[in-house]
């Protein structure tokens, strides 16, 4: 059971995840008062690790509901489709990631404000957090997942562009600066474009479950989306402050854009992992 938890949690996602917020962490360093703290950073990071895992552990299941992970699926096959966890264990550890999520959240404010109840500021984190793991649950499950509607792309710029970077300066910085917007969309739109490469991979299972974009546009016309993501959120990431060593993971998404365009189904795999590392290779040495 372990084994197949493990797999549904789906480690190889956690760098899209921290991406931003170690982004967020790096541009808030010159801004804290004191030394770097420690403890806010590492429950910022496992908050940020929680949700994932949330996220994850709900898709599946949302998935395996709605019968998307059935027969024909392009990606790969999780645990809940080899049979390796049930429903009723699969909703367990759901609940055990959200007590998580709340406890790293909650220690993560405590340590870098010291109280909810002497400022806004931390009050605020608690909203954003709530409203994180809503959206980490509602993706595909629920009675109208928002996910199956094509309002993923949405939410996963919302939350793992803007939240996640801003949001990660916030935690250490205890204010907001405008020079954060752009590397924040950047991520943004590059964490879009790995869901929208998924969608593309899963068009044929997909098609009569979700109303995805690719689907709504088709093949060809998501392709062109997927350009746009992956060059609007480069350049919005470089434009503020290039440095040639930003060049190295930018040619890694060059590549991934290279494969999108040469390949279809399941032989878009390899461009998810990929795109994955690029994104948070740029967004450390972008923050560095």
């Amino acid at each position: 059971m372990l084994k197949a938890l493990i797999n549904s949690m789906r480690l190889r996602t956690l760098p899209l995840s921290l991406a931003g917020v170690v982004c967020g962490a790096l541009l808030a360093w010159p801004h804290v008062e004191a030394r770097m703290p420690l403890w806010t950073l590492v429950t910022l990071f496992l908050t940020t690790v929680s949700l994932q895992v949330l996220t994850n552990l709900s898709n599946e299941l949302g998935d395996h509901l709605s019968g998307v992970d059935g027969e024909g699926r392009e990606g790969p096959n999780y645990s809940m489709a080899d049979g390796g966890l049930t429903v009723g264990q699969m909703w367990c550890a759901i609940n055990w990631t959200v007590v998580a999520c709340c406890l790293f959240g909650w220690l993560m404010v405590i340590f870098s404000f010291g109280s909810l109840l002497h400022s806004w500021e931390p009050n605020v984190l608690i909203l954003l957090g709530a409203a994180s793991i809503w959206a980490a649950t509602h993706y595909t499950l629920g009675k109208n997942p928002y996910g199956y509607r094509g309002l993923g792309d949405i939410s996963v710029f919302i939350f793992f562009g803007l939240v996640s970077v801003m949001g990660g300066y916030f935690v250490l910085a205890h204010t907001l600066a405008c020079n954060v917007l752009l590397p924040a969309s950047g991520v943004g739109l590059l964490s879009v474009a790995v869901l929208n490469v998924n969608n593309i991979r899963d068009m044929a299972s997909d098609k009569g479950i979700r109303k995805t974009i690719p689907l709504r546009v088709g093949s060809r016309v998501a392709k062109w989306y997927q350009t746009v993501l992956i060059v609007g959120g480069t350049l919005l990431i470089l434009v503020q402050d290039f440095r040639w060593w930003l060049c190295i993971p930018a040619s890694g998404i060059a590549v991934h854009l290279w494969m999108v365009w040469a390949r279809n189904g399941k032989q878009l795999d390899p461009a998810l992992p990929i795109l994955v590392l690029s994104t948070f290779l740029l967004s450390l040495m972008y923050g560095l």
